[in-house]
Order: C-alpha cells, then sequence, then structure tokens
C-alpha cells in the first residue's frame, strides 16, 4: 500500500470524466487498498480516484468516527435524486476551502463492489451529500463549480498563490 499524491484545484487533470472499471483484478485491489491509505491520511472521508491521477470510476468513503467502515463504489450511478439540502462542503483537492453546496437529500446508488458483483443503497443525510461529491470528481466537476463565478476565481487564485508559496519554500 501507498499514499498517493492528491491533486490540487485547478490542476486540469481534476477536470478528466474517469473510465468505468471493466477489470476487476489485483491492480484494482491495489489502487482501492491506496486510495484508503491516502483518504485517511489526508485526513478525509471520500476519495475518487481521479483525484489521485487514476482517471477510473473508483470512490472510497469512510464516514464512520472510528474510520473502520470503508466503502467502496466501483462504477457508481446515482439514480431517483429526491429532495433537496443544502450542507457545508469540503474536499480534499480543494484545501482550506468549505462553503455551502445545494444537494438532493436522497438518492439510489447503483455501483460494483471489488469483485464486479452490483449492488444499490439508498442513501440520505451525510452518504447521499458525500456520494453524490465523489461521483461529480468522477464526472470530472469540483464542489467549487457550485459556487459563484467570484467565489470561484477567490478560490483559484487563494490555493494558486498556495501552491506558489510552498514551491519557493521548498526551493
Amino acid at each position: 500500500m501507498a499514499i498517493r499524491e492528491i491533486l490540487i484545484y485547478p490542476d486540469h487533470r481534476l477536470r478528466i470524466k474517469s473510465e468505468p472499471v471493466t477489470r476487476f483484478d489485483k491492480a484494482l485491489e491495489v489502487l482501492v487498498k491506496d486510495m484508503a491509505e491516502t483518504m485517511y491520511a489526508a485526513p478525509g472521508i471520500g476519495l475518487a480516484a481521479i483525484q489521485i491521477d487514476v482517471p477510473k470510476r473508483v470512490v472510497v468513503m469512510d464516514l464512520s468516527e472510528a474510520k473502520d467502515a470503508l466503502q467502496v463504489f466501483i462504477n457508481p450511478e446515482i439514480t431517483e435524486p429526491a429532495g433537496v439540502t443544502e450542507t457545508e462542503e469540503g474536499c480534499l483537492s480543494v484545501p482550506g476551502v468549505v462553503a455551502m453546496v445545494e444537494r438532493a437529500a436522497k438518492v439510489r446508488i447503483k455501483a460494483q463492489d471489488i469483485k464486479g458483483a452490483p449492488f444499490e443503497v439508498d442513501a440520505d443525510e451525510m452518504l447521499s451529500v458525500c456520494i453524490q461529491h465523489e461521483v461529480d470528481h468522477l464526472n470530472g466537476k469540483v464542489f467549487v463549480d457550485y459556487l459563484s463565478r467570484l467565489k470561484q476565481d477567490r478560490v483559484r487564485k487563494m490555493l494558486v498563490k498556495k501552491a506558489r508559496l510552498s514551491e519557493t519554500e521548498a526551493a
């Protein structure tokens, strides 16, 4: 297992639409383990493969307090959205930024497990919000896309400046 580098917004690779997983093999198992280790180390509650520069439709999440309830969604699809909720969201690819985002209050998730077996889950509350956030990543969308242009520009400038400062300090 390995902790992978998380891409930081506005990195253009976060805009890549992820490809479906067609091979359920050892390489997929290694990817999922690396994603989980990366997510836990960050620390975060969800991670899409594209955030570590792997354009595959793979999501890991763990919403438990003890961080012992890893959920894996391969090729997730969101169906049957219902209601509206507004929650404060953050993102490992947009460090230090939180904002209110409006999403469906409930969704049904159709996905496959690590072996390729299909399953469905009805989600509400945090699970609903988190899976929508991660599926957005798989579709090349970042949560700041829900913000006004002014706020998007501020976030972009702040993170670009932070990256420049980090590079200067490292040199």
